[in-house]
């Protein structure tokens, strides 16, 4: 298939807000739209798609299988991606998007930076068993990272994953790595989908008021996170403690009646 290099029309995804793999996504929907691709044909290689569109391999393969999630487009195990079905329907597109420390950092033009505390692999116990869907005992990967935004830090932040939606975790140093983008480059890629959140304020321990660098009298917000991927399997339990000058929730509330 030849793919004109046209200007592209505002496509079906595409939003400044979305994360990089998502905006290729799109721009990949949005030319096989406007070329009338059909189902069947196949597409350029992975690396003829990377440098059209200026992105890593691992942003591509993850722009790929938002589009695979969608019916989109399927691979083969040996010919690549092939365009299955333009018209399907793509009820993921008007779901909740989770999105990672970093993603929001990168859509707010601000440098993100971490420093971990711990990473580990050790034992589920059973409530983390119970949430994540996962054998007591089973290999989790356990990280403690504080998070800042230009500098200033903002959130300390403890993440639990089961080792085995994402075995890269154990030798990735999220020091400089996004959570996020290394789920989204996993085989098969984890793509985070939904999440039940809740938030509430509560004093500070000591170790938090060093860590993020407040007094006595300052409020931390404290949101935990159940990530689902696209398959609706849990595959993230996280604490964030927010200092409560640097953080503000906010959310939509309709009726549904």
């Amino acid at each position: 298939m030849t793919v004109a290099r046209t200007p592209l029309p505002r496509g079906l995804f595409a939003d400044d807000a979305l994360p990089l793999y998502e905006r290729t996504a799109a721009r990949l929907l949005d030319e096989l739209r406007a070329t009338g691709a059909r189902s069947g044909d196949r597409l350029p290689s992975e690396r003829a798609l990377s440098a059209r569109y200026g992105v890593s391999r691992v942003t591509l393969r993850a722009a790929l299988a938002e589009l695979e999630a969608r019916g989109i487009v399927r691979p083969t195990s040996s010919r690549g991606w092939f365009v299955a079905e333009l018209g399907a329907p793509a009820p993921a597109a008007a779901a909740p998007q989770v999105q990672g420390f970093a993603d929001y950092a990168e859509v707010n033009g601000l440098t993100a930076s971490s420093r971990v505390l711990s990473a580990t692999v050790r034992p589920a116990t059973v409530p983390e068993a119970e949430q994540l869907r996962i054998a007591p005992g089973a290999d989790l990967f356990d990280l403690h990272r504080l998070r800042f935004l230009d500098d200033l830090v903002v959130v300390l932040e403890h993440n639990r994953l089961p080792l085995a939606v994402c075995p890269a975790l154990a030798g990735t140093d999220f020091g400089k790595a996004s959570l996020y983008a290394t789920l989204r480059a996993a085989d098969p890629p984890q793509l985070p989908r939904v999440a039940d959140y809740s938030v509430e304020a509560r004093h500070p321990t000591p170790r938090e008021r060093e860590l993020l660098e407040t007094g006595d009298t300052m409020p931390m917000l404290v949101a935990t996170q159940l990530t689902f991927n696209q398959e609706d399997r849990p595959i993230e339990l996280t604490v964030q403690v927010y200092r409560g000058d640097r953080y503000r929730f906010r959310a939509s509330i309709t009726n549904q009646a």
